[in-house]
C-alpha cells in the first residue's frame, strides 16, 4: 500500500482557526480604537477661533438670551464649546445672595436655549475636578 501524500487542501486545524479569529478581533479592536482616538483629537483640536467661525449667534446675543432665562443674574463665565455634537454657548450665571450657579446653554447656531441647570457649590467643585483631570 502506498503512503498517501499529504493533502494540501485538508481542513485547517482548530488551533489555526482560533489564532486567525483572535488576530482578526485584535485588528478590528485596534482599528476602532484608532478611529475613536482620531475623532476625539480632532474635536479637541478645534480652536476657539474655528468654533466662533462656525457660530451663527454672537456671544452678546446668546448672553441676552441666557440672562432673560435667569433674571437678576450676572454672568460669571462663558464658553463656546461642542457638547454632544452641538455647538453651544455655555454661561455660568450667579444670583445675588446665592452660592448656586445657573448654567444656561444656548445653541450657537439657532439661538435657542438647549438646557438650564442649577449647580450647587458641591456640583461646581466636582466639575472643576473633572476639568482638571481632562486637561492632564
Amino acid at each position: 500500500m502506498r503512503n498517501a501524500a499529504p493533502n494540501r487542501f485538508a481542513a485547517p486545524s482548530v488551533r489555526s482557526v482560533m489564532k486567525t479569529r483572535d488576530l482578526t478581533r485584535s485588528l478590528l479592536t485596534l482599528g476602532l480604537l484608532a478611529a475613536c482616538s482620531a475623532s476625539t483629537l480632532a474635536a479637541a483640536e478645534e480652536s476657539p477661533t474655528k468654533l466662533k467661525a462656525q457660530a451663527k449667534v454672537t456671544e452678546a446675543k446668546a448672553q441676552k438670551t441666557a440672562l432673560a432665562r435667569v433674571s437678576g443674574g450676572s454672568i460669571k463665565s462663558s464658553e463656546l464649546e461642542k457638547e454632544r455634537g452641538k455647538l453651544i454657548w455655555s454661561f455660568d450665571i450667579a444670583m445675588p445672595k446665592s452660592r448656586n450657579i445657573t448654567e444656561v446653554q444656548v445653541d450657537a447656531k439657532s439661538g435657542k436655549i438647549v438646557s438650564t441647570q442649577i449647580e450647587t457649590p458641591a456640583d461646581q467643585a466636582n466639575e472643576a475636578k473633572g476639568d482638571q483631570k481632562a486637561k492632564k
